[in-house]
């Protein structure tokens, strides 16, 4: 099953008008005359959209009444009322997909394809950092973000910086949750991984031609079963759910994410390299701490003072300063 953000026009205008009336039954009869549409098309424009989750009443001689959305993602739920000038505008969901890298990489190659976002409700191969399987069951929010950006290839890894505060505010915004940021690219949440973010780029003679963003977040699975799926190494530090129970839809969130997102790109775009370096300070969990970092050359041992201009870690250890660009990292 998939949807674009660009079909299904039916649906949309039946479900856009039930969430219009939602106080109100509205007749097959009443529909079809308002929205032009035969009222063969409206009952199946109804079940399809109860199929999708929502929840919708039927009473006899009255009509139908929407009672509840759905916890789907899907491309309309996003996009309504989304206030963002290119992230965001054309959306692409799937019910299953190996992976969303995988199916932006494909995007990528047409430039009117940048801001699309693809969305998956659960992966089979999902891609974490350094080639890493990501596990991304029923309940986890998984996407991908195409884009074309024009600031200069040597912010390229100031990328996952910038989505980690972006996510950051978002969940703060609409779940009223403060998360802290783990370097390099991870969002935790009493110390345990809620989400984490990683990027693809494909550079031509030192520059951007495209970058795919992907994020994955434990919006709402269930911890233990994803631990017993993910082969636990020295710098696992645990995974949690980012909620619990019921809570706003997740459509709401990736929705303040993709706005978030748009704003932080804008900073890059204009220079403004050290605002997100200090957002991003603010947030961390990482910086004042001790830590050990494993690299591609060994174990670098230290208390993480500060994040350089390009996003790397800045780690003192005595009198010796060592800055570490790519790494796995645990904190002491």
């Amino acid at each position: 099953m998939s949807y674009t953000s660009d079909e299904n026009a039916g649906l949309v205008k039946v479900l856009q008008f039930l969430k219009a009336h939602q106080m109100e039954y509205l007749s097959g009869e009443d529909l079809s005359e308002v929205l032009k549409i035969s009222r063969v098309a409206i009952w199946k424009h109804i079940k399809k959209i109860q199929k999708l989750g929502y929840k919708i009443e039927s009473k006899q001689n009255l009509g139908y009444r929407l009672t509840e959305t759905t916890d789907l993602v899907l491309p309309w739920e996003v996009t309504d009322g989304l206030k963002t000038e290119y992230v965001g505008k054309r959306i692409y969901y799937f019910d299953s997909i190996d992976s969303t890298q995988n199916f932006a990489a494909k995007l990528a190659r047409s430039a009117s394809e940048s801001g699309s976002v693809v969305i998956a409700h659960t992966q089979t191969a999902g891609r974490g950092r350094l080639g890493r399987k990501w596990i991304s069951p029923r309940g986890g929010i998984w996407i991908s973000i195409v884009l074309s950006p024009k600031f200069d290839v040597s912010k390229i890894t100031l990328v996952p910086l910038a989505a980690s505060i972006a996510l950051a505010n978002a969940i703060e915004k609409t779940l009223k949750i403060r998360t802290e940021l783990k370097w390099p690219n991870d969002l935790t949440k009493a110390g345990k991984k809620v989400a984490g973010i990683i990027i693809d780029a494909s550079i031509e003679a030192s520059k951007i031609e495209s970058l795919i963003l992907g994020v994955g977040v434990n919006y709402k699975v269930n911890p233990a079963e994803l631990e017993k799926r993910i082969r636990v190494k020295e710098n696992f530090y645990g995974v949690d759910t980012l909620v619990r129970g019921d809570s706003q839809k997740p459509a709401k969130l990736v929705q303040s994410f993709l706005s978030e997102l748009e704003k932080m790109l804008e900073l890059l775009d204009e220079g403004k390299t050290q605002s997100i370096i200090t957002q991003w300070t603010k947030r961390s969990s990482t910086i004042g701490s001790t830590v050990a970092v494993m690299t591609s050359s060994g174990k670098i041992s230290g208390k993480a003072i500060k994040i350089d201009r390009d996003g790397s870690l800045i780690i003192k250890d005595g009198h010796a300063t060592t800055k570490v660009s790519a790494g796995d990292i645990i904190h002491a």
